[in-house]
């Protein structure tokens, strides 16, 4: 049973919001050496233990020029990265594909348009974009528009062949948490849907849409309707090129919105491409999935941001759809796993990096790697865009906030699961003596232990969480005033 709290927090988590890189000379790992000093010194060792996380705190810290280590913890134990996977992706894909690298979304016809009839079929065309909006998506519209079609003889078809369609990123998670959709050659809106509720008179008014800032279409591909019980929370059914879902009634309160995943996303960016085009007179027919792509003509495309900044907003918000899209474009893999394993081993080839990925943003909880591995792929880094990308993180005080205009800067990437927490990236103060540092965390026992019912709030997660990463803030603190 969910308690109303847990409810009311669950439906609104998801509310809706409109160069090369040098190889690193490895050394031999040190024999771990906790911090300098003893209980209750405020050393490294002491901060672990004042904080009481239990499972395992691994962490190291290392000169970024010569790769020295200073401090070190249970650097060798293989522990969950979560989200900090991302830097990695951002690493691999970077140098696979180039930092001026574009996604393109086309319209392509297979005949000629002859007075404003196209004499043939019109075909979306996806390429893997995980940055595409609706707002984008309009303008695609617009731009198809200008060329004067009105109407069409043949079929309205999608190709999305450009990564593989995969149903979901991790089989572990509740099946109405956003962030965990399908990745496909078309995507839209990082694979959700919007669910908006209003109670009225007669009950609830629910309805699904593919909002952006300038356009709001309505979707009807995803569906939901409210019933009479006490749990689970949401239900899914997923049919052919359709997402049925059930929420429980009680819990929807009086008005509200979140996002939900979305199972099929080539008939969810199809459906609104051609909802969009009503709007400029072109009546479009129910699309149909192609899994080839036919000779044609592109009428008109929408560009992606250059990969840097696509990689510096994954960074940023953490979003797994663009860690997988971009990390299945870089391997050419069939599948996460196989294109995971391509990227473990180009960092094992080319950076002497030993990780065992499953995924290319975190998200399962399966993936492992250890501190020392992780310091090592961030110091082989250095040399190239990825400090550049990540955010600034700062020092913080004893009470884990924010000393501003501290001097030292410190840029990483976060990562977070239940019971799960890292920090990986850069020390950086005015002297130039820069450190690079990984820092995990992870209670798998407990972790393992939740039942899916609680995987999105578990009991105790928040405070575990804050804990870890005061825990973090003060490890740096106490590095950057010893170290720098």
């Amino acid at each position: 049973m969910y308690s109303r709290r847990w409810v009311l927090a669950a439906l609104m988590a998801g509310v809706a919001v409109p160069g090369c890189a040098e190889a690193p000379s490895r050394s031999p790992r040190p024999a771990s050496r906790p911090g300098s000093g003893v209980a209750g010194s405020g050393g490294s060792d002491a901060i672990v233990s004042a904080a009481g996380l239990g499972g395992t705190v691994g962490f190291v810290v290392m000169e970024t020029a010569s790769g020295k280590v200073i401090e070190a913890m249970n650097e060798t134990v293989a522990q969950p990265p979560a989200s900090v996977a991302k830097a990695l992706t951002g690493f691999y894909a970077l140098d696979r594909l180039g930092a001026n690298y574009r996604y393109t979304t086309r319209v392509m016809a297979t005949g000629p348009v002859q007075n404003g009839r196209l004499q043939g079929d019109l075909i979306l065309v996806g390429s893997g974009d995980p940055s595409l909006d609706t707002d984008r998506l309009g303008d695609l519209a617009q731009a198809l528009a200008a060329t004067g079609i009105k109407e069409i003889s043949g079929r309205y078809l999608a190709y999305a062949g450009g990564i593989p369609h995969i149903d979901e990123i991790d089989g572990d998670q509740p099946d109405y948490v956003g962030y965990n959709p399908a990745v496909a050659g078309l995507n839209l809106n990082y694979n959700r849907v919007n669910f908006e509720w209003k109670r009225g008179g007669n009950g609830y008014t629910l309805s699904m849409d593919a909002r952006g800032k300038r356009f709001v279409p309505a979707v009807s591909m995803a569906n939901v309707s409210a019933v009479s019980r006490a749990a689970p929370l949401f239900a899914y059914k997923s049919g052919q090129d359709r997402d049925t879902w059930t929420v429980a009634q009680g819990a929807l309160g009086k008005a509200g919105s979140r996002w939900l995943p979305v199972r099929h996303p080539e008939v969810y960016t199809a459906e609104v491409f051609a909802s969009l085009m009503r709007a400029h007179g072109l009546r479009l027919p129910d699309a149909g999935v192609i899994g080839g792509l036919p000779a044609g003509a592109v009428l008109a495309e929408t560009r992606s941001d250059a990969l840097s900044d696509v990689m510096r907003d994954m960074l940023k918000y953490s979003t797994n759809i663009t860690a997988e899209a971009v990390g299945l474009t870089a391997s050419g893999a069939g599948g996460l796993r196989a294109s995971a394993a391509q990227m473990n081993a180009w960092l094992a080839a080319k950076h002497g990096v030993q990780g065992q990925l499953v995924d290319h943003s975190g998200l399962g909880g399966g993936s492992r790697i250890t501190a020392f591995d992780m310091a090592a792929a961030f110091r082989a880094a250095r040399g190239g865009m990825l400090p550049n990308l990540l955010k600034e993180q700062g020092i913080r005080d004893a009470k884990g906030k924010e000393i501003k205009g501290h001097p030292i800067r410190v840029v990483a990437k976060t990562g977070t699961l239940n019971f799960v927490s890292g920090l990986a990236g850069y020390i950086q103060p005015p002297s130039g003596k820069e450190l690079t540092f990984a820092i995990f965390s992870a209670d798998t026992r407990r972790r393992d232990a939740l039942p899916m019912s609680e995987r999105e709030q578990p009991n105790g997660g928040p405070q575990w969480t804050r804990s870890a990463r005061n825990m973090q803030g003060q490890l740096i603190r106490h590095w950057a005033a010893q170290y720098t």
